[in-house]
């Protein structure tokens, strides 16, 4: 059986060089709050505002290290909530996704794109994708099963690195909709 662990991503940012020098001032360096469980990424003590047309967050977390493009990751009810309109995309496929203002204790940056609710995913090193037959940029269903809530998840795009630790990507609607609770393993069906 090909089981992955299932985590849920809440809705955060990535900045660029550039744009965390307007948000938080010229050389500021991001402070970890956390390690995530991708090697070399982290959760930041710093937060931003996302302001849509609708309303805004006022404290998202930005996620480290410093990127090549700033990337805004919300889940379909957050878009809607605060009026941003957001394709579901893989990350870093931005161009002419959704727009919205970052406002930082030093400043604002307008993002003409870079909205985007983040297709679910499965980061596999190469190893484990050759052990669970898959190979990069294979679309496979993933099966969770929960208390009253077991579901199976369409259009789950691989992702095979050897950067990547195995681990399955969803936002906090998918999370919800399977009542996942930290721990969960989710079936890999092709």
């Amino acid at each position: 059986m090909s089981k992955v662990l299932v985590e849920t991503s809440a809705r955060h940012l990535h900045v660029t060089r550039e744009a965390l020098d307007i948000l938080f001032g010229k050389g500021y360096e991001l402070t970890a709050k956390k390690d995530l469980s991708q090697p070399g990424q982290f959760a930041c003590n710093e937060r931003v505002a996302v302001i849509g047309s609708k309303g805004q967050f006022p404290a998202v977390s930005i996620l480290g290290p410093v990127r090549p493009a700033t990337q805004v990751e919300l889940s379909a009810t957050d878009a809607r909530a605060v009026g941003i309109n957001a394709p579901v995309r893989e990350s870093g496929d931005i161009t002419g996704s959704g727009a919205c203002k970052l406002v930082g204790p030093k400043g604002e940056v307008e993002l003409k794109e870079g909205v985007i609710i983040a297709k679910r995913h499965i980061h596999l090193t190469p190893k484990a994708a050759e052990r669970f037959g898959v190979s990069d940029k294979q679309i496979v269903s993933v099966k969770i099963d929960s208390d009253a809530r077991s579901l199976i998840f369409g259009d789950v795009v691989v992702r095979v690195s050897p950067q990547y630790s195995p681990a399955m990507h969803i936002d906090t609607d998918e999370s919800n909709a399977a009542l996942a609770v930290p721990g969960i393993m989710g079936e890999i069906i092709k």
